[in-house]
């Protein structure tokens, strides 16, 4: 005797099983028209996965993979260099659509957080630069339980050039709110805390502090001559790339460039293997307290990568520079 009740379970479970991704995996695929062959480049803004991976490109599609167990928010680095972040759920497939020459008006769809990033997207194409951070805002404030709205608020908020700290930890305490148990948010708030008073502008501050090597470090690494100091980890894709930069600035320039470097890894011994690899010329500070060493709070860094540019007179004149945009300012101090 057919059972069509059983049948219909078989059907929806088939239909189930054929669709999305299992649990504990997340698919990221796409096309991009007038894009043949290529490959692009993806790295976690938070963790989730150290380095960069590479997806190739054919005949203008791509696919990738990866085990997922929480949410993550991705970066993928297209061939211009323009970067675009996917937002990770386990079980999930995300699909990217659009023009390679037209990446501005790409979309991404498969789950709500994206699909809202690809409306807030549409949204700032058609805005002023100073309308800008009010329509991030309104963003946040909508949809404050999101990880994109920790991407936005550490974009446009906190890592950049003119961070506003106190409007950040504003916006912070509303998420805090949607989402009481998030503990990326909750140390946000505490380091905010701290930085919302620091002045953004101003001198070299005094300070003292001991790096992996055991050696002590102070102000007099930087005093007289063009400064930078940076923060980074072996997880941050582009504060590697800072670093990189700098290593090669200060083997041309030598003593005339002063950098200090504040590792934000949990590991000194981590941080020290990646100095040694890297070969890196300058004292690196990492006492293994990640986001409460006292530094920090010195420098009013709060984000990876984060950088303070010093001039030889000890005034800061740039914060949170890119690392194109680090090299040309040391390049013309230093002229």
């Amino acid at each position: 005797m057919k059972c069509p009740l059983l049948y219909t379970l078989l059907a929806v479970l088939l239909l189930l099983t054929s669709c999305g991704t299992e649990s504990g995996r997340f698919r990221l695929e796409g096309r991009l028209r007038n894009l043949n062959q290529g490959e692009f480049w993806v790295y976690s803004a938070d963790g989730a996965f150290e380095g960069i991976d590479t997806i190739p490109v054919r005949d203008g599609r791509f696919s990738y993979e990866m085990s997922l167990y929480d949410v993550s928010t991705l970066v993928v680095i297209f061939p211009n260099y323009s970067e675009q972040p996917v937002f990770a759920e386990s079980g999930a497939t995300v699909t990217i659509k659009g023009d390679a020459t037209h990446l501005k008006e790409m979309t991404i769809e498969g789950t709500d957080e994206n699909e809202h990033m690809t409306q807030l997207r549409m949204e700032l194409n058609r805005s002023m630069p100073p309308e800008v951070p009010q329509v991030v805002q309104r963003f946040i404030e909508k949809y404050p339980d999101s990880e994109a709205a920790i991407y936005l608020l550490q974009r446009y908020f906190i890592c950049t050039s003119e961070p506003n700290y106190q409007q950040a930890r504003r916006l912070v305490r509303l998420m805090l709110k949607a989402n009481p148990d998030n503990g990326r948010l909750m140390k946000l708030d505490k380091q905010l805390a701290t930085l919302q008073g620091a002045p953004m502008r101003g001198r070299l501050p005094k300070f003292e502090a001991t790096d992996v090597d055991g050696r002590k470090v102070t102000e007099s690494a930087l005093k007289g001559r063009v400064g930078v100091v940076t923060t980074w980890a072996a997880w941050s894709y582009h504060s590697i790339g800072v670093q990189n930069r700098l290593n090669q600035l200060k083997k041309k320039y030598g003593d005339r460039l002063g950098v200090v470097s504040i590792c934000l890894e949990g590991r000194p011994d981590d941080c020290r293997k990646r100095i040694k690899g890297d070969s890196l010329q300058w004292s690196t500070v990492c006492d293994g307290r990640v986001w409460h060493t006292p530094l920090l709070s010195k420098f009013a860094l709060a984000d990876v990568p984060g950088n303070v540019l010093f001039d030889k007179k000890g005034v800061v004149v740039a914060r949170n520079l890119t690392g194109q945009e680090l090299e040309d300012r040391i390049k013309n101090l230093l002229k």
